[in-house]
């Protein structure tokens, strides 16, 4: 059986000696050759340290106290690794200063904390995001519920424990269990990547799980835009039912106006508006930006606005 290494190191961070002559005293800990370094809150004079006995040499009260708060700290460190490793927990220095600096870190779940982040994000509709961003939010969670259950048969896991691996094979079962290309699969993870930033801030996490794993959307090849005549023909094909020619419509209007479609599907009478010289426009916010198109009617989509007036 592989023996794990630990082991707890004081020394002082001379550089951020204060003006009082007080030099703050760092626990750096140990475990299988990797270290992570805490701020334990104390301070001692830089010539009242003993460094290869790691303790404070003076006979005074502020030594005294210095001392009986490292050996308070060292056994604190020790209560928190026999801690996690009796709950199954490797107990390395990361999951310890992580419960050292948030007692909490280390219980908190992915996906109770990401539905409470989607529930967030469904409150900002219309003041910073769009019903179409909301809904991708709540996608990712449902996919990540399937995924969790198909892959580790739980339903849940701890925030902690999300890292490469977890993403990885996330993509996989985006791109093999609901057929996603490889951008949709991106765009899907991005909403997990805003949700691990977010704990980031918040220090529920120390580790960015998104740190090695690059997300970069695949450029397709440039299409060819259509010509007036193309144009000119689709607008005069015949089409074998009102389904398609609405789709056709809808198109065609897209191409004249130049707006996207979720603009164009929110277009009202009020958003057109007739100038002294008689020109129409159409002013209209924009869905997801909000900046205002100011975009001259042509001939044929003012025929087309007509066509659908009662809808």
């Amino acid at each position: 059986m592989e023996r794990k290494r630990f082991s707890v190191t004081y020394f002082l961070r001379k550089a951020r000696t204060n003006k009082a002559g007080l030099t703050p005293i760092l626990a750096r800990i140990t475990t299988n050759g990797i270290s992570k370094e805490i701020y334990i809150q104390c301070s001692v004079p830089a010539d009242k340290w003993n460094q290869s006995k790691e303790r404070a040499t003076g006979k005074d009260k502020l030594c005294q106290q210095v001392n009986s708060y490292l050996d308070d700290y060292r056994a604190r460190i020790l209560a928190v690794r026999q801690e996690l490793i009796a709950k199954g927990y490797e107990g390395n220095c990361i999951q310890i200063k992580e419960r050292l600096q948030n007692p909490t870190s280390l219980s908190i779940m992915f996906l109770a904390e990401l539905e409470k982040y989607c529930d967030k994000r469904q409150a900002e509709v219309g003041v910073r995001i769009t019903q179409l961003t909301a809904n991708k939010y709540h996608r990712v969670l449902r996919y990540l519920k399937e995924y969790i259950a198909a892959n580790y048969r739980k339903d849940d896991l701890l925030l902690s424990s999300i890292g490469y691996e977890f993403l990885d094979g996330f993509n996989t079962f985006l791109q093999t269990a609901h057929n996603c290309k490889h951008n949709g699969a991106v765009n899907l993870l991005d909403c997990v990547k805003n949700f691990t930033r977010y704990c980031l801030r918040n220090e529920w996490i120390e580790k960015d799980p998104f740190r090695n794993y690059k997300l970069k959307e695949e450029h397709n090849k440039e299409k060819d835009h259509l010509t007036k005549e193309e144009l000119e023909t689709l607008i005069r094909k015949k089409l074998p039912n009102d389904r398609l020619d609405r789709i056709r419509d809808v198109f065609c209007f897209c191409c004249l106006t130049g707006l996207p479609f979720t603009d164009a599907e929110h277009l009202r009478w009020e958003h057109i508006r007739t100038d002294d010289n008689g020109t129409t426009w159409i002013y209209k916010p924009r869905e997801k930006t909000a900046v205002m198109s100011r975009i001259p009617l042509l001939p044929y989509p003012m025929i087309l606005l007509e066509k659908y007036e009662r809808d």
